[in-house]
Order: C-alpha cells, then structure tokens, then sequence
C-alpha cells in the first residue's frame, strides 16, 4: 500500500519537502490551473511529474502516481456520448497522462457543483476547526440567496420554516461566505467558481436531466473512454458524490453501492476502478463500507480515507477525526489489506488522508480549505499505525 498525499502545485502552502517529512512518497495532483475542457499536453504533463520526481540529493524520492482530477466538462454530463469533442478532448489529456507514466486518475461526475460544504470553520469541542454541511443551511442557501425555481418542492413547511430563520439571522459578510463556500468551487473542484445568476443559469441547462439519463451519460462516457484508458496503461477511478445524495434538484449518481454496480455491469473494463472515498459514502449510513470493499475490491486502486460525523438530523454532518466519527476505519482497512496482498508491487492501491483538522500552528496560517498539513499529517500517522497493526506497513521509500 501506497502513502498518497494531494498537492496542489508549487504555489500551494504544503511544500513537497514537507511532503517527505509527513511520510508520504507518492503525490496526488493534477494541472490545475488548466481551464475545464482543455487538453492536457505531454509536455505540461512531464513538466510536472519532473518537478515532483527530481529529488534533491539525500532526499526521499516522490513520485506523482494519481491524477485527482482531469475535470468533465458540464456537456459530457448534460448529453453523454454526444459531447464527441469534449469527450475527444478528455481522451487527449488521458493519453498525455499515461505516456508521461501516471497509472491512475481520479475524477467525479458531479454535475454542476462538486464537493460541496456550508461551513469550511466548524469549531470542533478541541479548538480545531472542520469542515461542516449543515441541512438548514444549505437550505437558506437554496431557498433565499440562490432562489431556484421550484425549490420549495424539495422542502416540508418545517424546513422551509427553519430555513427562513436561518437565512434571516445571517449579516452580509456571513450570507457572502456561503455563496463563496458553495458557488466559489472548493479546493480541487472540477467546477467552475459562479456568480449567482451563472449558478441559476447552469441549473436550467440540466432541466431534462434526470438520474437515468445522468447514469446513461456516464456509462456513454466510460464506453468511450476505458478503451483508451487501457490501450494507455491507466486506471480510472471514479470519487464518489459529495455529500451522496441528489442537490440542487440534480440527481447524483455515485453515491451508494447500487450505483457502482450498475456502472460496473455496463462497463466492465478492469480500466473501470473507483477511488474508494470513506468520508463521501460514509455519510450514508445505509453505505456497508467493508461489505463494499470487500464487493468492489479489485475495483479499487485508489482511496480517500477520512471520517464524517452525522449530527442529530444525519442531512447535517461535519469532518471528524480520521479514527472517529461514523466510519469503521479500522474494519475498512482491513478490507483494504486484503486485496492489496494480493497485489503485485507497482500495483497496490494508493492511500491518502483525505482532509483534515484544522489545528495547532495551521490554526494562524493560510491553508488550503480541506487540506491543512497538520491535520492531514495526524490522520496519514493514524493510518498508518493501523497497517502497522495490521501487520502490512505501508511502501517506505529509501533516499537517493
């Protein structure tokens, strides 16, 4: 098993010594100052993985193994496989990616917003802060800054009720904060930031959209991609949705066990993975992790472990500790062992610790909203005494 790490490039806060220093040895990053739809050269592609691979001498050597994400642009989602040159496109980014030696690439089919959260500095009982989902929030959100038609439809009178009065306690600098929170597109999004009238517009654009044209517009997408996925040496995994459940009045596709079946039954390329993420589906609590992993095992090449914490109303929830929270973190990996036993080395499954607390000197830094180092260097140590304990210690690169 394989110390995974997100990096957001070379103007991100977390350096790539401070990478070697956390443990990790491979790097999870993408081109993100790319804009959506555009092709992905060779050369941009090798720029990158050399500027993470060349290691200074006495270092520990990086490698950049995971791609999170090469974006899809909203036209895939809306018609499927006819979006032919945007799909084209895809392809071309994909086949950079592989000749340049990067074996997996992580994406989502989120349409519309991405990961979404409504607070990004939940003070947890410690003083650390978290990342939060709050329902009513979220529905003041919906229902009063955003006003889309029809959302009303979505909520009993009680939510509408509680909405309004959240809405209406916000000051200006708190109901701008939500808007940058949800339409601003969060750290690594594969959308793109919104006014709130674009937001209202792009709705519109998916108004015959529903779930079974939405999986349809996937499986479309996988027939014409996992060809080229494995005439290039590349596994696809798909994330799962953020929080696992239909917003906006859009459907999602990628939230439960039924969902990933489904794409594997109608594309069942072994170029067709998941990036097995606790923190997503475990919102869920009809979502069995282990019995997922222990069903989509060989699937999986790729995992974001993390822990959320469903509140009283279990719509609400918040980022716990990666060992607390709703997550059986210790059953998952263990499940996770199993198959990466099985693996030959090269090919076993990349981990990272997905998220984490803001805390003790990142507490008065600038960070990256999710991706804090301290935080994330708790939970990689936490996971990784696990596999210690498992009796399967994660890969432990020497230095050059």
């Amino acid at each position: 098993m394989r110390q995974g790490w997100r990096w957001f490039g070379p103007k991100a806060p977390v350096t790539l010594d401070e990478v070697r220093q956390v443990g990790a040895s491979d790097i999870v990053s993408a081109l993100h100052d790319e804009p959506i739809g555009a092709v992905w050269t060779r050369e941009a592609v090798e720029r990158r993985r050399d500027l993470i691979e060349t290691t200074p001498p006495g270092r520990v050597p990086l490698r950049w193994s995971v791609v999170e994400s090469i974006p899809i642009p909203d036209a895939v989602k809306r018609t499927g496989g006819a979006a032919k040159a945007e799909i084209e496109a895809w392809i071309a980014s994909l086949e950079s990616v592989g000749k340049a030696g990067i074996g997996i690439v992580c994406y989502n089919f989120m349409p519309v917003v991405d990961w979404c959260r409504t607070d990004l500095d939940f003070v947890t009982p410690t003083g650390a802060t978290a990342m939060r989902f709050d329902f009513d929030t979220f529905a003041a959100f919906e229902l009063h800054i955003l006003e889309r038609p029809g959302a009303e439809r979505d909520y009993t009178p009680e939510e509408q009720a509680r909405a309004k009065a959240v809405f209406e306690a916000m000051d200006e600098a708190t109901a701008a904060d939500l808007v940058r929170n949800i339409a601003s597109a969060l750290p690594g999004s594969t959308t793109d930031p919104m006014t709130i009238p674009a937001f209202r517009d792009r709705l519109a654009t998916y108004r015959d959209v529903d779930a079974g044209k939405l999986r349809q517009h996937l499986v479309e997408f996988l027939a014409a991609v996992t060809p080229a996925a494995e005439a290039f040496g590349v596994k696809l995994t798909l994330h799962p949705d953020d929080p696992p459940r239909p917003l906006f009045g859009l459907p999602r596709v990628a939230s439960t066990e039924d969902d990933y079946a489904a794409l594997f039954d109608a594309v069942p390329s072994p170029a067709n993975g998941m990036c097995f993420c606790t923190g997503s589906l475990g919102v869920r609590a009809d979502n069995d992790l282990p019995a997922m992993v222990r069903r989509f095992a060989p699937r999986i090449h790729f995992s974001h472990l993390r822990a959320t914490t469903r509140e009283a109303d279990p719509r609400t929830f918040h980022e716990s500790a990666h060992l607390e929270g709703d997550v059986d973190m210790v059953a998952v990996l263990r499940e996770l062992v199993a198959e990466d036993r099985t693996r030959a080395k090269g090919q076993t499954i990349v981990i990272r610790s997905d998220h984490g607390h803001r805390m003790l000197d990142d507490l008065h830094k600038v960070v990256t909203p999710g991706y804090p180092a301290i935080g994330r260097m708790r939970g990689l140590a936490e996971l990784r005494g696990i596999l210690h304990a498992l009796g399967h210690p994660p890969e432990q690169p020497s230095a050059a």
